[in-house]
């Protein structure tokens, strides 16, 4: 027994099991993993290998075979930059307007120009780099992108330079395309034709030559999945330098596509996925490996994937934090301790001590609508026969208005001088009087107009006792422990009303206004859930007690302030927070939103940018020739594998075994990439739209490349990964016999890879991609009025265009111009 554990360690140190494993590997190599006792197939397949020995001799690849070697494809790269910068570069300078999402991402460039503050839902890399090509042209700033249609030359935007970054990144994805596949074992033409699937897409170039996001989203997805395929190369050579360069790099690559946008984390799984399917293999007793071997793996992945792009992901939000230092638009989805770290914010130049006898304005902090009252009264019977107690209408409402007033009175006896001793602090029961009405906020256990399990809210006369604990309200200020005695303060700190005898929140929404007799304001009611987020307030406006003894020390402007500190971690965790929880409210409707279950078949495009005197449009939407042909060929994958399957259930092979496991390794995991950037969509709430399908379309484009060659040819190029200590190597005469498969006595197939480093497709391969690639060029050629914007077309020639029905194009002849013949 031990003699055998011994004879299994020598060979996996030998690397003879990962040899067997290896989809592509030769008769002689097998040999020799069956003669030091490490293969670990039926004993029928090692009969049929022997049987094969017997009849030709071994074939032995040569090392030069062990990878695809690419000293030969420079040019084929070259080219296809610059056939990819050609076409996105063509007319940029058109329109020389605001196009689509540059009104929101040349806006955050323009913000980062100017240190200003602001928020949005993706994270900051892009849009750094967005602004870094600003400063580089010389913008500074000065132009807000406002609306689409504004005019760039009348502002001085260098908005060419700033286009031509997102377009050299997109020219580059091409290329990588190309090398993937190559690195994957497919033939230069395969390669040619996924790379012009993207080169000639006609939405790519779209987002490519605009000052958006995605063209360095989809850049750093391509290189994640470039650099893993280089790492994987290198699993026989585990832990040198090129090993560690690859994986590091690979991690850097799904860290900066992370960075780009939230759903970068989608490759984050694709990536993630294989890597556990790799070390649930190395981690099989037959692979030889000890467990503190295969630990040795798990954590050398843990750094390279994990800890390091961590720190690369947190190191753009510092840059972040580092250029936003001034006060901006995105002042208010912050706490009142991150806002008070930015230079200017109002917190540091408006902020004060409330004090008993103080007039206020209270501000809801989610939909910006004042605590408002008015004389009318909420009427007694509501629509759905529920009745309410007819009391004065509380409400909430966006405009300054006299009815926004309250005033804070104690429920304790206070000093009669002023002074702190007079100041509202943290945990203290308040009541507030409504000024023009003279009446006290209350609720009480009545259901609200709105929503039968919250509290009405409504006021009582300030001179009716017999309601006073009704009006009883616990001031909580956020951030604060119980404990904490701090003041109350205007506009820096976040505050909830807690009704005393009910445990219920102050709380507005702005989901259904109320009906007219409320003039269609919010509806202001008790929640139950205290701690709800959507239940915080703050004082907008703030007017001192003219009775108090300090009235005029505290009417007097406030000194300048200067800037408070907080930790980057915590201003990280909040904007985490903050950007999870706006991207998943993003579920309002849009004209050109679209369901995910209509994005491959391009059934809806996107309207970019009009002009109505030449009638011209940029329309976001895909070469049909390349969505179609991409999709097919993964729903061929799906199909061809499900079938294979149910063959081995019933012991037929019809796919040879090295080309099943070369099909599943590389197929498959393009294939894998394209579900994990497409599914995931099906289940998110928010708005969508058709550039999101763009990274899935690029893993499309790999699939289809691959499953065309193995449609063609059903053969492999030699060994794919380097060969290293973990390869077991033969050093016997080389042959290449071609015209025999050996079987095990089961029929199983067991051909062998052809000996050749690269696959030679027959002329009808040949001949079917060259008339593909034209299609596509074809179909590139025919939809480019939609992708440049230019030149303008009649009505006539739009529709023409408009090869399905679903196209919501801007300039169509109408009905009458149809039936008259007119264009």
């Amino acid at each position: 027994m031990s003699g055998m554990r011994s004879r299994k360690a020598a060979a996996a140190a030998n690397g003879n099991h990962d040899a067997i494993l290896d989809p592509s590997l030769t008769e002689s190599q097998k040999n020799a993993a069956l003669k030091n006792g490490t293969y670990a197939g039926s004993s029928d397949d090692v009969r049929g290998f022997e049987q094969a020995k017997r009849r030709r001799p071994a074939v032995v690849l040569p090392e030069s075979t062990h990878g695809v070697t690419l000293a030969n494809d420079g040019a084929i790269v070259a080219l296809l930059f610059l056939g990819a910068a050609i076409v996105r570069f063509w007319k940029i300078a058109h329109p020389a307007q605001v196009v689509f999402d540059e009104v929101h991402f040349g806006k955050f460039a323009s913000y980062y120009l100017r240190r200003e503050y602001y928020f949005d839902v993706h994270p900051p890399f892009a849009k750094i780099l967005n602004a870094f090509a600003g400063y580089l042209a010389g913008f500074k700033g000065n132009f807000d992108f406002e609306n689409i249609g504004d005019s760039y030359e009348k502002a001085g935007v260098p908005h060419i330079k700033m286009r031509s970054l997102p377009a050299i990144m997109g020219s580059v994805q091409s290329p990588l395309v190309y090398l993937i596949m190559r690195e994957t074992g497919h033939a230069k033409l395969i390669g040619l034709l996924s790379a012009s699937l993207l080169l000639l897409d006609n939405a790519h170039i779209a987002q490519d030559r605009l000052i958006l996001l995605d063209a360095a989203l989809c850049l750093f997805m391509t290189l994640s999945l470039y650099s893993y395929v280089k790492f994987y190369k290198q699993r026989y050579n585990e832990f040198s330098p090129k090993w560690w360069t690859w994986m590091i790099a690979t991690g850097v690559n799904l860290s900066l596509t992370m960075s780009c946008k939230m759903v970068g984390l989608l490759t984050f799984l694709t990536v993630g996925c294989a890597v556990a399917v790799d070390l649930w293999n190395l981690l099989d007793v037959k692979r030889g490996l000890t467990v503190r071997h295969v630990m040795k793996h798990f954590f050398a992945r843990a750094l390279g994937l994990i800890v390091i792009p961590a720190f690369v992901y947190l190191f753009w939000f510092w840059v972040h934090f580092k250029i936003l230092i001034r006060s901006g638009t995105g002042d208010a989805f912050m706490s009142s301790e991150f806002q008070q770290t930015l230079q200017g914010n109002p917190m540091l130049a408006q902020a004060r001590d409330i004090h008993y006898g103080d007039t206020i304005a209270i501000k809801h902090k989610h939909t910006n609508a004042f605590l408002h009252s008015h004389i009318d009264r909420y009427p007694l019977k509501y629509e759905d026969g529920r009745i309410s107690s007819q009391g004065q209408q509380v409400t909430g409402y966006p405009f300054n208005d006299t009815n926004n007033l309250w005033q804070v009175h104690a429920t304790v006896p206070l000093p009669e001088e002023g002074g702190s001793g007079r100041a509202v602090r943290n945990n203290h029961v308040v009541r507030l009087l409504h000024v023009n009405t003279q009446s006290y906020l209350l609720t009480h256990d009545v259901a609200s107009p709105l929503m039968s399990t919250n509290e009405e809210f409504t006021t009582v006369p300030w001179n009716d006792t017999s309601r006073y604990n009704d009006t009883l309200f616990e001031l909580r200020v956020d951030g604060l422990s119980k404990t904490s005695t701090s003041p109350w303060k205007s506009k820096s700190a976040w505050f909830r009303l807690i009704h005393v005898p009910t445990k219920v929140a102050m709380w507005t929404h702005n989901e259904t206004p109320l009906p007219e007799w409320a003039f269609k304001q919010q509806e202001v009611n008790g929640h139950k859930d205290v701690n709800d987020k959507t239940t915080l307030w703050f004082v907008d406006e703030l007017n001192p007690d003219p009775t108090a003894s300090d009235f005029e020390e505290r009417s007097k402007p406030l000194p300048p302030r200067k800037v408070t500190k907080m930790s980057f971690w915590r201003k990280f965790v909040e904007l985490q927070m903050q950007m999870l929880q706006q991207n998943a409210g993003l579920t309002q409707s849009h004209p050109y939103a679209s369901s995910p279950i209509n994005w491959p078949f391009l059934l809806q495009g996107i309207s970019f940018w009009t002009e109505n005197t030449e009638q011209q449009q940029i329309y976001l939407m895909g070469n049909l020739v390349s969505w179609w042909v991409s999709v097919l060929f993964v729903s061929v994958f799906v199909g061809v594998m499900g079938a294979d399957t149910l063959a081995q259930r019933r012991g037929i092979e019809p796919i040879a075994r090295n080309v099943r496991k070369r099909l599943g390794s590389t197929v498959g995991f393009f294939v894998s990439a394209w579900a994990f950037h497409y599914l995931p969509f099906f289940s998110m709430n928010r708005q969508l739209f058709l550039h999101h399908y763009l990274p899935a379309h690029i893993c499309a484009c790999l699939a289809a490349g691959g499953v065309l060659q193995f449609i063609v040819v059903e053969e492999v190029a030699g060994p794919l990964s380097a060969p290293g200590p973990l390869l077991a190597s033969n050093t016997s005469t080389p042959s290449h016999p071609q015209d025999e498969t050996p079987r095990s006595p089961s029929g199983v197939r067991l051909s062998l890879p052809t000996t050749r480093s690269d696959v030679h497709l027959p002329r009808g391969a040949i001949f079917a991609i060259a008339v593909l690639m034209m299609l596509t060029a074809a179909m590139f050629w025919f939809l480019s009025p939609f992708t440049y914007g230019t030149p303008g077309l009649t009505n006539q020639q739009w529709l023409k265009m408009r090869l399905l029905s679903s196209w919501s194009l801007h300039f169509l002849p109408s009905m009458q111009e149809l039936a008259q013949g007119k264009s």
